[in-house]
């Protein structure tokens, strides 16, 4: 179903992505984030239609409908590395530091830091061109929310 978009995706220099596509690459990243422990709890689930409604305005209805698309697309991406390389060179700096945020937001949905979406997101932020730092406080950004 994907198979396409995934082939424009990961071409050596990919053209930027139409915000429709970004939309879906960048909600497929924050579904592999949230099932990086091996769980995909309902509160990841939900945390991550919040994200999407909230990053683009959307009802709930098509936040769903997005995030359905982004599971069935993270299943069928190629491996993180590849796949958030050619999210980085398809989508401007601004968009992916507040992906960032996202998934901060996914991960810390059910209230713990879990080893593996940590380092998961670490690798992600890296390769999406977020240093360390931005990463950190786009963290901090998001436990001040939750608190």
């Amino acid at each position: 179903m994907f198979a396409e978009f995934l082939k424009k995706l990961v071409q050596p220099n990919p053209p930027r992505l139409a915000d429709v596509d970004a939309r879906l690459a960048l909600a497929a990243l924050l579904v592999r984030v949230a099932r990086a422990d091996g769980q995909y709890d309902p509160a990841e689930i939900e945390k991550i239609e919040t994200v999407l409604k909230d990053r683009y305005g959307l009802p709930p209805a098509e936040a769903t409908a997005l995030r359905t698309q982004a599971e069935t697309l993270e299943e069928e991406a190629p491996d993180t590395v590849r796949f958030t390389r050619a999210i980085k060179d398809a989508v401007p700096y601004e968009d992916r530091e507040s992906v960032i945020e996202g998934l901060w937001a996914v991960v810390l949905a059910d209230g713990t830091r879990d080893h593996d979406e940590d380092t998961l997101l670490r690798l992600v932020a890296n390769l999406l061109g977020v240093n360390d730092r931005d990463s950190a406080l786009a963290r901090q950004r998001v436990e001040a929310k939750q608190s």
